[in-house]
């Protein structure tokens, strides 16, 4: 990471957690609400070292007495999670469904595999490589959840009402929002990506789009999305319409025979989505979406989706620049 994340206060009580690295995967954010003597945590970093910088920032936020003893998980990947460990005996938060994610993942060790020792000369060795190599992903125990739930469940900070709302299948099939109705605040989870394009694992586009309006509904002044800077109400709508047309665009050129990535690949040729990160992820959210599209009921490939994306990035950045 080119410098150590901070934490930034939103309104009283509440923070967010941003390490502000663009077009970086694994660098997720995470949350503090602290009021009256009290803690919440929204979600961990990927890593115990990581993980460390975000509790310290937290403690210093909250005061050294306040206990950081309970944490809501937005979802079950683990750039949100695996960071749980370093709250041993903690009261983790999740939706029942989120125990599912995680088991599809690859574990801590294999991930470390990936991106330590895959072979750089094939696109995914080389792409895991640059995403990932900068993480140590060695001795990490992923915990499960301690209290989980579905539907809503509502909780306080000291007197703060909390709530949480379940609102997967949509990034995976386990994601919850977290409302905070008096402060305004909205944390999205991966439901909201800012800056980059999204990697959407469950689907279908329709059901994210719901979940990012159920938020809008909520009338929220910010929003801390799962990755990048924080938003506003009308900057979620355009990402809405971001959804809304990749959702049409994958209807038509699956309807053309196209493959998923030869669909990322046309719309990327289009300059469709400029100006946002991480271009090689329409081919992992296509891919969702197609297997909405065709019925297929199976759990995804995780490493089969990302493969995908490698492969384009691998071109993307094998192309000659282009001249005006």
């Amino acid at each position: 990471m080119a410098s150590t994340p901070e934490l930034t206060q939103i309104t009283h009580g509440v923070f967010a957690w941003l390490p502000g690295q663009p077009s970086a995967w694994g660098l997720a954010n995470c949350g503090l609400i602290t009021f009256q003597g009290r803690a919440l945590l929204v979600d961990t970093p990927y890593t115990p070292a990581l993980t460390d910088v975000f509790l310290k920032a937290a403690r210093a936020a909250a005061g050294p007495s306040v206990p950081l003893d309970r944490v809501v998980v937005t979802h079950a990947n683990g750039d949100h999670t695996w960071g749980l460990q370093q709250l041993p005996g903690a009261q983790v938060f999740a939706t029942e469904a989120a125990l599912k994610h995680q088991c599809l993942e690859p574990t801590p060790e294999q991930l470390h595999l990936l991106a330590h020792d895959s072979d750089p000369d094939r696109p995914l060795g080389w792409y895991f490589r640059r995403h990932f190599g900068e993480f140590d992903f060695r001795g990490i125990d992923v915990m499960p959840p301690t209290d989980t739930f579905t539907g809503r469940l509502d909780l306080t900070v000291g007197e703060m009402p909390v709530e949480l709302h379940e609102v997967g299948p949509a990034h995976t099939v386990g994601d919850l929002i977290v409302h905070l109705p008096e402060q305004r605040v909205v944390f999205a989870g991966d439901i909201v990506f800012s800056g980059d394009h999204p990697s959407h694992w469950a689907g279908p586009l329709a059901a994210v789009a719901s979940a990012c309006r159920r938020i809008l509904d909520l009338g929220p002044e910010w929003v801390v999305p799962g990755h990048g800077p924080l938003m506003a109400a009308e900057e979620l709508g355009r990402h809405i319409a971001y959804l809304d047309d990749l959702s049409d665009q994958a209807y038509l050129m699956h309807g053309q025979g196209r493959s998923a990535e030869d669909a990322a690949r046309v719309l990327l040729k289009e300059g469709r989505y400029a100006g946002l990160g991480l271009p090689e992820r329409l081919a992992i959210t296509l891919s969702t979406e197609y297997r909405h599209l065709d019925g297929d009921s199976a759990e995804p490939d995780l490493l089969a989706l990302a493969d995908g994306a490698a492969r384009i990035a691998w071109e993307r950045a094998s192309m000659p620049p282009r001249t005006s």
